[in-house]
């Protein structure tokens, strides 16, 4: 059965690429607008399931989709604020004091669809980015060598030099905090039928 990522990312791609699986890339056209009243976990949630679906449309196989976001407690400790992609020196400047001392939680959904079956596997993982108090000139200095300007937050948490910035991470799979769960991609898979070595 063929597989299929629903998605335009090169990282998730890259990712995928570990488990030595063959496979296509389609990228979904869906609206990623939040709702009202929705929920970060909501939206993960959502949005990875019509990734899957839109895809389906158009192709069979194992569709696989993802979407994460990143989100900053409130003061009453609330994770509700998601920081989005800043786009300039000035918006990552002010995400990262936000984050410096703070706690930044990443939702990274996962979804399995069998477009033969409709059967939908879906699952969200919870990673935990505790940061050091961060001066002004650590931030200018990271965001000078990093430019990290395209990921969400203000920085990447897969390079050294991002997880310089880092006390700990809490989390149970690397690789969900750089957009793929893949020890929960690997377990739907083999509800599949698909393995990742040979039995």
């Amino acid at each position: 059965m063929s597989l299929i990522l629903a998605s335009s990312s090169p990282f998730r791609k890259k990712l995928l690429k570990k488990l030595s699986l063959d496979f296509d890339i389609v990228s979904p056209e869906i609206d990623e607008s939040r709702q009202d009243n929705e929920t970060p976990k909501q939206l993960v949630f959502r949005l990875a399931q019509e990734k899957a679906r839109e895809v389906a449309k158009t192709h069979s196989g194992l569709i696989i989709a993802s979407d994460q976001v990143a989100t900053l407690a409130d003061g009453a400790g609330v994770d509700d604020e998601i920081l989005t992609k800043p786009q300039s020196h000035k918006n990552a400047t002010r995400q990262l004091e936000q984050s410096s001392g703070n706690v930044v939680t990443f939702l990274t959904s996962l979804t399995l669809l069998n477009a033969h079956t409709n059967n939908m596997q879906t699952y969200i993982h919870t990673s935990k980015v505790f940061f050091k108090v961060l001066s002004a000139e650590k931030i200018e200095d990271y965001l000078q060598k990093e430019q990290p300007y395209n990921c969400a937050g203000g920085f990447k948490s897969e390079t050294p030099l991002g997880v310089s910035l880092f006390e700990r991470i809490e989390g149970d799979d690397v690789d969900a905090m750089v957009g793929l769960p893949l020890i929960q991609l690997a377990k739907m898979l083999e509800k599949e039928g698909v393995s990742i070595l040979k039995k």
